[in-house]
Order: structure tokens, then sequence, then C-alpha cells
């Protein structure tokens, strides 16, 4: 009888056990589903606002909710649930319009009906030039490869601020024809002006649908700079950006 429970008690204590990892798993997905969801930068397309080796938040709740938000995005819905469109200047994740397996992370630039340009290296939006203010130069690391370029803080048509890079205002990028965003769509660019690829290459990012905004981002949790092999862990320390940790991004 001791034998039988004694296995017993083993057997309710491993149930007990996996339903706690099922519960935790359930959490987990919920949050990440409805609250925030990490995310990575793997590349410089928005220096100086965000650096490769940054981990953020995004807010999931932000725009509402669509099959984007979901895990695997399965195509249970349409549209957007509680959906509302971005604030120009935000910080978004969104699906990639060619395959949504891909997240980027640029600036909401234009909303639905906005005309959109770039002359000589400026912004229009509305046929009205943003304005930049130069701060200085900045010398630009991107996944290890070093570009020198001018730090202009850039003045939304709403009041937002933020930072760019230029580094020259000659090229495709900079001489663009002038594209009028479409219902349902968002106009979105990097903050490394020379070099994003983003909605002023239509063969590429183009216009993104609404309903492919994942969240936007809201503080960085974690900042490594990776200069170190990943075996060397005594360096670890050493690579976190520990001025960068829990910034909000504007």
């Amino acid at each position: 009888m001791a034998r039988a429970t004694t296995a017993k008690r083993r057997t309710g204590g491993l149930l007990e056990n996996v339903k706690t990892i099922v519960y935790a798993g359930l959490i987990a997905v919920g949050i990440r589903t409805i609250a925030f969801e990490p995310f990575n930068i793997p590349s410089g397309s928005m220096i100086p606002t965000l650096l490769v080796g940054d981990y953020l938040f995004v807010s999931k709740y932000s725009y509402g909710y669509s099959r984007f938000s979901m895990p695997f995005s399965p195509p249970l819905f349409d549209g957007r649930i509680f959906g509302r469109l971005p604030n120009r200047g935000d910080v978004a994740v969104f699906k990639y319009p060619r395959d949504t397996s891909v997240d980027y992370i640029k600036r909401i630039i234009g909303l639905p009906g906005d005309r959109i340009q770039v002359t000589a290296g400026q912004l229009y939006i509305n046929k009205v030039l943003v304005p930049r203010t130069l701060i200085g130069d900045y010398v630009a690391d991107d996944n290890g490869m070093r570009m020198l370029a001018k730090e202009y803080q850039e003045t939304l048509p709403n009041g937002v601020k933020h930072d760019i890079l230029k580094a020259t205002d000659d090229g495709e990028a900079n001489n663009t024809p002038e594209y009028v965003v479409p219902p349902d769509h968002v106009f979105a660019m990097g903050d490394n002006r020379d070099n994003s690829q983003d909605s002023r290459f239509m063969n590429a990012v183009g216009f993104v649908p609404v309903e492919n905004l994942v969240g936007r981002a809201e503080f960085i949790f974690l900042s490594v700079d990776g200069t170190a092999p990943f075996w060397q862990v005594w360096e670890w320390p050493f690579e976190i950006r520990w001025s960068r940790l829990f910034s909000g991004i504007t």
C-alpha cells in the first residue's frame, strides 16, 4: 500500500508540474498576443534612434489586433479589431508586405491620403517641406561597416521631433516621385535615410497595409554591441550599452 501511495504521489506531482508549465505557456502566449512582444534590431536602418543589438518591447494593443498579432499569424479574420491608425512619427513593427514571415521596424511618416515625396534629400509631406536642423557629424556602425553621416533633427507636421542620418542628398532614395498613400495603408521610412529599404521603394516595401502593423515600439530593455565572440562569457557585461537600458523610443 505504501508503494502504491508513493507512486500515486509521484504521478500527481508530475501532472501538477505539467499543468504549471502549460499554464505558464498560455499566459506567455496571451501576454505576447495582447500586450507586449520582444524584438531585436539586426540592421542599422533606424540609426540613430535604434542601434544594431537593441532589444525592445512593442505594445501589441496600440493599433488594435489583426491576425498578425498572434503567433504564426493564423488566418482567423481579416482587418483589425479595436483598430486605430498610428500617429505620425510612431516607430512601428510591421510584417513585410512581400513576405509576412519577416518583421520590419520603421518610422510611420505618411497616413492614408498623404502625399509623400523626397527631393534633394529633403522630405515633403503634402507638398510642405519638413524642416530639419543640423546637429552635427555622426559616425554610424552598421554590423561592422562604418559610415560618416550628418545627424539632423526633423520636425514632422504634428510636432513630433526625431533624429535622422543623412550621408548624401543624391541618389534614388533622395529623389523620388510623389507618392499618394492609399486607404488602409501607411508610408514608412527608416531614420538612417540613405541606408533603409522602406516605402520609398515600391518594388521592395512599398505602402504598408494597416493590417500588417504588429505594434508600436515602446522602450529598449537590453542593448549589446556584440564586439566580443559569443564564447567569451567574461566580456558580456562590457558589451552591454548600459545607458540605453529602459530608455523610451521616440
